[in-house]
């Protein structure tokens, strides 16, 4: 375990020290289609190892690769960028070509003529108030967004699966240590009863170890019921199948061993890399872009059309300037009363950037008390482990000295027996309080967004 004291974070406030280096949204995804390693970046892959443990290191792998929450969060991705694409579309001009065969006959007239048309339109909308050109960015703040919630989905997966495993390994020693337990209150009632039988025991003491026994059977039964319920949830978070629950494997928990360091103070630079912080910090840009556009509704559109015709009754002479006829034509359109939508839309925008300014406000505040108050459970959870150990220490050297009376006949088998549960209790509680040590570890790395 590591000496940890209390700490706090350093930060009251936040603010960026200094900006990522920027990447396109398109060199973006075609490095996440050339490689997977993003996923592992996500949850800082190389951090599982302090817990010396491959199984679980299997696990966290397995998770990336097959459960259906994380590959939701990446088609997310993907979809958002067809959205930036279409968007991006919409600044461009659009062409379009047709073919229309015809044949005519004319009132009077006992002959039918063909003919054939080929029109060509082309329209573009003068983006000169950027207006299309601010649509797209703000497509792409929401494609930025959800890589952070892709981000989020990882290492919240990532989480979960190192919890629950070291709490299925706590519940194996827990059950471990509860069926010596159940065996020895079994002892203690059969011994009981034998000297009731010889009126050495009274029958209320005897009914007592009875009650103490069946009372010990339904912890076990209850702390077997917890495993396989976590087993349950550890094969679906892993992309598995809960009927295999029974084929997950596991550390022992006695060579459970963390060899990381767990830093006693949190920069504020660690603070603005987490996926909730800068995915608000996206939706105020969004939002600040939002409240442009709406200013714009208010500015002309300007339209921009160009025709071209080529009709002839020979197919062969069709793209001949014979029978060609070309136009280009501009609009201007204003409207002047839309029964006060645009002023609405523009406060409603406002309003909007103001709740979402206030939405970054709270995310920072939130933050630091994530982060600190996962320091101070992790400082006073260590303590209490640390001082349950020794505890542990005197309970087995009383039951040593004990034992020593056994051996000289001073104590019985009865209460040698009986003095054993002490040790196996305050072993129990070794247990829960080392897992919950290191399950604080883990909450730490998640409040921090996994940069540990």
């Amino acid at each position: 375990m590591s000496d940890i004291t209390p700490a706090v974070c350093m930060a009251k406030s936040v603010k960026k020290t200094s900006e990522p280096q920027k990447v396109s949204i398109s060199k973006t995804q075609k490095m996440r289609k050339k490689s997977e390693q993003f996923k592992y970046d996500y949850i800082n892959y190389e951090w599982w190892s302090n817990f010396n443990d491959d199984i679980l290191k299997s696990y966290i792998d397995k998770a990336i690769k097959k459960n259906y929450s994380l590959k939701m969060a990446t088609i997310a991705v993907d979809e958002y960028y067809q959205v930036v694409k279409i968007n991006f579309g919409n600044e461009l001009p659009m062409a379009g070509i047709g073919f229309a065969p015809a044949l005519v006959k004319q009132p009077g007239f006992t002959n039918t003529n063909s003919s054939f048309a080929v029109p060509a339109l082309v329209n573009y909308e003068a983006d000169i108030f950027l207006k299309n050109h601010d649509k797209t960015k703000m497509a792409k703040k929401d494609y930025e967004k959800a890589l952070q919630d892709e981000r989020t989905a990882y290492i919240t997966i990532a989480s979960a699966v190192g919890a629950t495993y070291l709490n299925i390994v706590k519940l194996d020693k827990m059950i471990e240590l509860q069926e010596q337990i159940v065996a020895d209150r079994k002892v203690i009632y059969d011994l009981m009863l034998l000297r009731n039988k010889e009126g050495l025991t009274s029958t209320s003491d005897t009914v007592k170890a009875n009650k103490a026994y069946i009372a010990g059977q339904t912890s076990l039964t209850e702390y077997k019921k917890q495993r396989n319920i976590l087993l349950n949830k550890l094969c679906v978070v892993i992309g598995e199948s809960p009927e295999k629950s029974a084929e997950i494997e596991r550390i022992s928990y006695d060579n459970l061993n963390f060899s990381g360091v767990i830093p006693k103070e949190i920069s504020t630079e660690v603070i603005v890399q987490r996926p909730d912080y800068i995915t608000a910090e996206k939706m105020i840009e969004k939002a600040g872009i939002d409240v442009r556009v709406a200013k714009k509704e208010f500015l002309p559109t300007i339209n921009l059309t160009g025709v071209a015709l080529f009709m002839n009754s020979d197919f062969g002479s069709i793209f001949t300037t014979k029978g060609a006829l070309a136009a280009l034509a501009g609009a201007i359109n204003l409207p002047l009363f839309t029964g006060g939508k645009r002023i609405a839309n523009l406060r409603l925008k406002k309003a909007t950037y103001q709740r979402l300014l206030n939405n970054y406000y709270q995310t920072n505040l939130t933050a630091i008390q994530e982060i600190n108050d996962s320091l101070t459970t992790i400082a006073h959870d260590d303590k209490k482990y640390e001082d349950t150990k020794l505890q542990s220490e005197l309970e087995r050297k009383d039951f040593g000295l004990s034992s020593s009376k056994y051996e000289q006949g001073i104590i019985s088998k009865l209460d040698l027996t009986q003095l054993r549960e002490n040790v196996l209790s305050t072993d129990k509680l070794v247990a829960d309080q080392k897992i919950n040590c290191l399950v604080d570890y883990i909450t730490l790395y998640k409040a921090v967004g996994s940069q540990l």
